[in-house]
Order: structure tokens, then C-alpha cells, then sequence
């Protein structure tokens, strides 16, 4: 009885039913989506999360490496904790080394008071996950914890990945959802109607798929005003990625309406009297909506590869504020490479993200594949 009821459930179950049940066995699938939740909630608390903000820099801590934290002080088990660096100068050789100053240690606290900002968007707070304290003879707290060590001006490269990732991993997801839009919209009047409209939607199409990624970012990052906020920033970097993804959809949009505008039931629409937007949004487009939502899974590492190379190339967002590829920006000499590499972290960060969403992607492949 039970198998009986099992093949019922399988038969009656709606196609995402089937899809979920499908992507629950695809280990690899699973884990991305385990690791992209966990690089979104970074980004969502990333303000709370980074011990330090944007504007917090200290010249002391220039290109430094990462903060060494200790358990004991002087043999005496104190808790995690840091010590206060400071520059020593050899006049002999007429070199300046980075020395730890053991005298004062500074404890490194759960819910540590730091630098202002608003939560979630509006909320003013002021606590951070991590942070140091005072020293431990009294003294005002002058030392850093930097996890991933400082950059050229005296930053928390690890407070910028959690805030660049809010630019890094929105933008992409934003633009891929527009190009969604705009790629069923297109794709749809194109292969529905065909003629000559259709025959102008495609030229359109190649002439932008023939010009070579980099030149046009550099054509409509030149559209875009000098000097502008970085909100507007965000909105037109949105826009233009959004520009150049969404004809791969519209092709493929376009594809399966020339396959499906025929059969039987948009016949039986049609002389039902039912309208044509009606007939393209409610018929045709939910008919293969999951292979619509495998296609933006799969485009998105690409546009997160494009807001990274946009921004490292110096055509997006542009320092004080921050995303991935304004970090790898900073690293692009071999020089900088060489003797700090730890500013190569924020690659490892869209190594592991491009990884995951086409992870989740062929996940998401498999499990809309009927014969699978």
C-alpha cells in the first residue's frame, strides 16, 4: 500500500515538487546552496559582522599582515587577544620592520562596541560581532584585530570583503533578474509574432553579441555621469550588465515559443478568445519557467565576473566605497602581489561564489530535465 500511495504522490506531484525532490540528491547542488546562504547573510549583516567600517583606517596598520591572535600572555592563559604593533627603525640597514609590542595585550570581545551605522538600512547601532577592548592596564584600545591584514591605506581588508560583497553579490543578482525580464519580454514578441519584427529583435541581438564584452562596458561606463553617488553608481552598473545579458535569454525565449506557439492547447486559447499577452504570460511562458530559472542560475557567475572585472578595470564602483573587484583592483601590481599576499584574498571569495552558483546550476539542470 505504501508503494501505491508513493507512485501517486510522484504522478500527482507538480513539476517543482519534482525538482526539489531531484536537487535534495545532488550533494554537490546542496552544498552551494548551503555556501551561497552563507555568503548572502554576510553581505545582509556584513555592517554588523565587519569589526570596522569603511571610514576607520590607520596609517600604522598599512599593508600590514594578517593580526597574529594569542591565547597566552607571558605563560597565563588570557583568552583570544592581540598585541599593539609598532614600526621599529634599524639605522644600521635604514629598514622599518613591524614588531609586536608585548608590554600590553588587549582582549578581543564578542559584542564589541565600534564605529556607527544603521541596520538593516535604518536602525542606528553601534555593536559589532567582534572588536578589541581596552588594554589590559587600562589604556584606551589602540590596537586592530584585521583578519585578512590592511590594505595600502590602513583598512580591514576582511571589513571590506564583508562590505564589498554587498555590491558584489547584489549587483549580479539584481541585473540577473532584469535581464530575466527583458529577455522573456523581447524573446516572446520575437518569437511569437515573427516577421519582420522578429527579423529586427535578432539583428539587434547579434550586433550586440558581436562586439567584445570589454569595449562595450567601456562604452557604457563612459555614459555614465562623472562624479556621481555610489547609489547611483549601483543603479547604473545594474543597468548596464542588465544591457548585456539579457540577449542569450531573449534567444532562448524566442526558441521556445516558436516550438510551443502551435500546439494544441494555444490553438484552443486562441479561439477561446483569450488574449495575446494573456495567452504569452499565463500559457506559455510557465511551461518552461524552471529551465528560465536554471538559465539566470547559470548566467549569474557571469555577471558577477562582469561587475568584478568592471570595477577592477576602474569602469564601476571606485574607492572610498568598495566591492570585490575594487580590492583586486588595489592588487594588480606583481610588486603589491609579491610582498602582500594576502590582498589576493577577495579572489578566493569570487572563486568560491562563481563556483557555487554553476554548481547549483547543474544541480538545478538535472532536476528540470524530464528524462533524468
Amino acid at each position: 500500500m505504501a508503494k501505491k500511495n508513493t507512485k501517486e504522490d510522484y504522478y500527482l506531484a507538480s513539476q517543482w515538487v519534482l525538482m526539489g525532490r531531484k536537487l535534495k540528491k545532488h550533494k554537490l547542488a546542496k552544498l552551494s546552496i548551503i555556501i551561497l546562504l552563507i555568503l548572502y547573510l554576510g553581505a545582509f549583516f556584513g555592517n554588523f559582522l565587519a569589526p570596522y567600517s569603511l571610514d576607520d583606517m590607520d596609517g600604522l596598520y598599512k599593508d600590514a599582515d594578517p593580526t597574529q591572535i594569542h591565547l597566552f600572555h607571558e605563560g597565563k592563559f588570557v583568552g583570544p587577544f592581540v598585541y599593539k604593533i609598532e614600526k621599529v627603525r634599524d639605522f644600521k640597514t635604514f629598514t622599518v620592520t613591524i614588531q609586536e609590542n608585548t608590554s600590553e595585550y588587549y582582549k578581543i570581545r564578542l559584542f564589541a562596541k565600534g564605529s556607527s551605522y544603521k541596520f538593516l538600512g535604518f536602525i542606528p547601532c553601534d555593536i559589532h560581532l567582534f572588536g578589541v577592548t581596552e588594554g589590559s592596564n587600562g589604556s584606551p584600545a589602540t590596537a586592530k584585530v584585521m583578519l585578512f591584514g590592511g590594505d595600502y591605506y590602513g583598512k580591514d581588508i576582511f571589513s571590506r570583503v564583508l562590505l564589498g560583497s554587498q555590491v558584489s553579490l547584489t549587483i549580479p543578482f539584481a541585473s540577473a533578474f532584469i535581464s530575466l525580464f527583458l529577455g522573456i519580454a523581447i524573446g516572446a514578441v520575437s518569437g511569437y509574432f515573427g516577421g519582420v519584427l522578429d527579423m529586427i529583435i535578432q539583428r539587434i541581438i547579434e550586433v550586440i553579441g558581436a562586439v567584445p564584452q570589454i569595449p562595450l562596458w567601456m562604452a557604457l561606463s563612459a555614459s555614465i555621469p562623472p562624479g556621481i553617488s555610489t547609489i547611483k553608481m549601483y543603479f547604473y552598473m545594474t543597468l548596464v550588465l542588465s544591457f548585456i545579458n539579457w540577449t542569450g535569454m531573449a534567444r532562448i525565449v524566442r526558441g521556445k515559443f516558436l516550438s510551443l506557439k502551435n500546439e494544441d492547447y494555444v490553438m484552443a486559447a486562441r479561439l477561446a478568445g483569450v488574449s495575446t499577452w494573456k495567452i504569452i504570460w499565463k500559457h506559455l511562458v510557465p511551461g518552461f519557467m524552471s529551465y528560465l530559472i536554471v538559465s539566470v542560475t547559470l548566467g549569474i557567475p557571469g555577471s558577477i565576473v562582469g561587475e568584478t572585472s568592471m570595477s577592477y578595470l576602474g569602469l564601476g564602483i571606485k574607492s572610498p566605497a568598495t566591492s570585490w573587484g575594487v580590492l583586486l583592483q588595489e592588487a594588480s601590481t606583481t610588486t603589491q602581489v609579491a610582498l602582500h599576499p594576502n590582498k589576493l584574498i577577495p579572489i578566493i571569495f569570487v572563486t568560491i561564489t562563481v563556483l557555487a552558483f554553476n554548481f547549483l546550476g547543474d544541480g538545478l539542470r538535472d532536476a528540470a530535465d524530464p528524462y533524468k
